[in-house]
């Protein structure tokens, strides 16, 4: 539903807290937006680790901020798919139904090679270690990568919606 946080710009990640149901004050908002860009420099951290994001097109195309937050965000996806440890798919809106409608989630390898799944929903995040369900978490995701557009395609696609604005 939304771009993911790894992936905001400033504007975007603040326009995110501003419209928080109960609303939230500055300083609160102020320190949401600082702790989320600061887990940006994980893009960067040596040893890179490898990152692999799957963006809906609607995630993309639903305005969040003003028109110019969303062509600032939509620049910054495409800075951060350039890196070489970084790839963006989006799925296409036209695709139907596929398993990440049933909400975002997040697997992940642990330097230790142990396998977790993550995922959150209003503000509420569950980790889950057990392996029989984050197989599950797994499959999904390959099954969706398998549906989305591919890393040029997906390119493409952001970078006409940079120039339709």
């Amino acid at each position: 539903m939304l771009v993911p946080g790894l992936l905001q710009t400033e504007a975007y990640a603040r326009a995110l807290f501003s419209g928080h149901c109960p609303p939230l004050n500055e300083e609160i908002i102020d320190q949401r937006t600082e702790a989320r860009l600061g887990r940006q420099k994980l893009l960067a951290r040596v040893p890179l680790p490898e990152l692999s994001f799957i963006i809906n097109e609607e995630a993309l195309r639903d305005p969040v901020g003003s028109p110019e937050v969303m062509r600032a965000q939509w620049q910054r996806v495409l800075e951060v798919a350039a890196l070489r440890n970084v790839e963006v798919q989006v799925m296409p809106a036209q695709r139907g139904f596929h398993p990440g409608k049933n909400g975002a989630f997040v697997v992940v390898e642990t330097h230790e090679h142990k396998h977790l799944a993550y995922f959150e929903s209003q503000g509420v995040g569950c980790v889950v270690s057990e392996p029989t369900d984050v197989s599950t978490f797994a499959l999904r995701y390959g099954k969706l990568r398998s549906q989305a557009l591919n890393v040029e395609e997906s390119a493409r696609l952001i970078e006409r919606m940079v120039g339709e604005t």
